[in-house]
């Protein structure tokens, strides 16, 4: 793993736990939501910087492979040419100029050589970065599209959260109702009313039975009256007098 496949790792790392902490954190989803699509929109552009870094180190990469390959093709063009160069002047007797000609011939080797190992070691780095490169870009992708998910159910998600913040507060409302029931205070003021209009009842019975003791006391103090007065006549020699006699004799 190279270290431009870590610092992705790293901005994914950091993503996910940006966008955890703005939902533990929400208070108003359309701004939690909003922040989200903007931090992960950072997110992805730093990994996008460094997919872009590690594609550029593999062109170079690549390029100095191509330079190597080619390079070594040169030197083993000029290699055979010094060496063909070294057996013609051998051949007309010139043993001196052909010695030059094969030590040309071999310092072109050496560089055929040089170069062919370098593009030769390059080859397992170039196969292994083009991998991560390739992964990189499918988690860049993955990225982006995810974005472009959250992007589109934003208005729903939205939507939805405020609903049931509604529905919430509504089932609150009704929690406080159930605990502050109004027929319960509406049933304690008709007891209320029901005693007052007893006590009433009460009394107006009362009133009616002392008119008729009243009545009865009358009564009694009439009838004492007439003992008295019959009494008296008693006394003064009349007799008994009657009122149903006196009433004849008048």
């Amino acid at each position: 793993m190279t270290g431009k496949q870590t610092i992705l790792g790293r901005t994914l790392q950091l993503a996910r736990a940006n966008i955890n902490a703005l939902i533990d954190q929400a208070e108003d989803p359309q701004k939690m939501l909003d922040q989200l699509i903007r931090d992960y929109s950072n997110n992805i552009r730093e990994a996008e910087q460094a997919v872009a870094t590690t594609i550029g180190n593999l062109r170079l990469m690549e390029q100095d492979y191509r330079e190597d390959v080619s390079t070594a093709e040169e030197w083993g063009g000029k290699a055979l040419a010094a060496s063909r160069k070294a057996d013609e002047l051998r051949a007309g007797g010139d043993a001196t100029q052909a010695d030059h000609f094969d030590q040309l011939a071999r310092v072109a080797l050496d560089r055929q050589l040089r170069h062919e190992g370098e593009a030769k070691a390059a080859q397992p780095m170039i196969t292994s970065q083009t991998e991560v490169v390739d992964k990189l870009k499918t988690n860049l992708s993955a990225m982006k599209v995810k974005l472009q998910d959250l992007n589109a159910k934003r208005d729903s998600l939205v939507a939805r959260a405020r609903t049931a913040d509604a529905q919430n507060q509504m089932l609150d409302a009704v929690k406080s109702m159930d605990v502050m029931d109004p027929t319960s205070e509406l049933g304690r003021f008709e007891d209320k009313i029901r005693r007052e209009e007893a006590r009433a009842l009460g009394k107006s019975e009362l009133a009616a039975s002392s008119l008729d003791a009243q009545f009865e006391s009358l009564d009694e103090m009439a009838e004492k009256t007439e003992i008295e007065s019959r009494l008296a006549a008693l006394k003064n020699g009349g007799g008994t007098v009657s009122s149903i006699t006196s009433g004849k004799a008048a």
